[in-house]
C-alpha cells in the first residue's frame, strides 16, 4: 500500500445504526484511513454508544447554527493533516473493503486533485431514483477537464461529498470549499480545480450505498437551495446551464419506465420533476423573492439566520 496519510471527515446529525456500518466498513478498507473526524451537530442527540468500538476516532461537537456545507466541512479540514481529505456523509456506507483504496487510485494523475465515489442505490430505493443513481453515477470512470465541458456541460463541474476524496496540496492551494454556501460545496470547489486547469475523476469501482426517496415537496426544498447555490457562485455556474441536463434525466427516466412496463410511475415522474424544477427556478432568483417566501421554500432556514 503506498505511504500516504488518508483522513476522513463525516459531519453527522443524530447518528444511527449506519454510522456505526460505515464506521466498521472504514475500519475494515484494504487503504484504512490514517484519522476519522466526526463533526456532531447538537450534542444533546449523539448517542455516545455509537462509538464504543471506536476509541480513536476523534469527535467536535457544534450547533446547528454553527453548521454549514461549506465553513464545517473547511474547519474539519483545518484540524487534519493527512495528504488527502476523504468526505463523506453518515448516510453512505462503503459496498466492500476497497472504496478508499480504488478512491485513491486516480490521483497517480498529478492532474487529479477531486475524486468522487459511484452511489449504488439502497435495497428500499424506489424505482425513479434507483434510475436516477444510474444516469448520475455510470459504471463507467472518467477524467473531467475543462476540455470536456463543450460535451459534458454542468456535469464536468459534478462532485459529491457523499463520498469524495481531495488532494490535499490543492484544496489548500484554491482556498478549499466556500465558508458559507447553502449547499453545493463540493460542485463549486470542483468547478474552481476545472477552472485553474485540474482534473476531477469519477471512480465507478469505488462504491457506496446511498439512496433517498424524497417526495416531491421534499424534492422542491432540495432543488430551492441549489439554485440558491448556484445564483450565488455565477463564477462557477454562468460558465454552463443545468436545466437541459434536467430535461434529459426526465426524457430518460420516462422511456426507462415505459420499456420496464411501469408506465404508471409516469404521472409521478412528472410530477416530481415539476417540483424540482420550481423549486430551483425560484432558488435561481431568490433575491426577488420575500423573506417569509424564501424561509419556507428553502430546507436550510437557519442559512438565512
Amino acid at each position: 500500500m503506498p505511504d500516504i496519510e488518508i483522513d476522513v471527515i463525516i459531519p453527522v446529525y443524530r447518528p444511527g445504526r449506519e454510522l456505526s456500518s460505515l464506521l466498521f466498513k472504514l475500519k475494515e478498507q484494504t487503504l484504512p484511513p490514517s484519522r476519522i473526524l466526526l463533526v456532531n451537530t447538537e450534542k444533546r442527540f449523539f448517542d455516545e454508544n455509537c462509538l464504543k468500538n471506536f476509541p480513536d476516532i476523534e469527535v467536535v461537537h457544534i450547533t446547528k447554527g454553527e453548521f454549514n456545507h461549506g465553513g464545517t466541512r473547511h474547519m474539519a479540514a483545518s484540524r487534519m493533516k493527512g495528504d488527502f481529505l476523504l468526505f463523506m456523509t453518515q448516510d453512505a456506507v462503503p459496498s466492500d473493503d476497497r472504496l478508499i483504496e480504488e478512491l485513491y487510485r486516480p490521483f497517480s494523475d498529478e492532474r487529479v486533485c477531486a475524486a468522487y465515489a459511484r452511489q449504488l442505490p439502497a435495497p428500499d430505493c424506489n424505482v425513479i431514483e434507483r434510475y436516477t443513481r444510474s444516469f448520475n453515477y455510470g459504471s463507467e470512470s472518467r477524467i473531467k477537464t475543462a476540455d470536456d465541458l463543450p460535451e459534458l456541460g454542468i456535469k464536468t463541474f459534478f462532485c459529491s461529498n457523499v463520498c469524495a476524496m481531495y488532494r490535499r496540496s490543492a484544496y489548500e492551494e484554491l482556498g478549499g470549499f466556500p465558508r458559507h454556501t447553502i449547499f453545493n460545496e463540493d460542485m463549486i470547489f470542483a468547478g474552481r480545480l476545472i477552472q485553474h486547469g485540474r482534473a476531477v475523476a469519477y471512480c465507478a469501482a469505488a462504491q457506496v450505498i446511498h439512496s433517498h426517496n424524497y417526495s416531491g415537496r421534499q424534492q422542491f426544498h432540495r432543488n430551492f437551495d441549489l439554485g440558491v447555490s448556484q445564483a450565488e457562485h455565477p463564477e462557477i455556474f454562468s460558465v454552463v446551464k443545468s436545466e437541459s441536463e434536467g430535461i434529459r434525466m426526465v426524457k430518460q427516466t420516462a422511456v426507462y419506465l415505459v420499456k420496464i412496463k411501469k408506465p404508471y410511475l409516469l404521472p409521478k415522474l412528472v410530477w416530481q420533476s415539476g417540483c424540482k424544477f420550481l423549486g430551483y427556478r425560484l432558488g435561481k432568483n431568490y433575491r426577488k423573492l420575500p423573506q417569509g417566501l424564501i424561509i419556507r421554500c428553502t430546507m436550510s432556514r437557519e442559512y438565512w439566520r
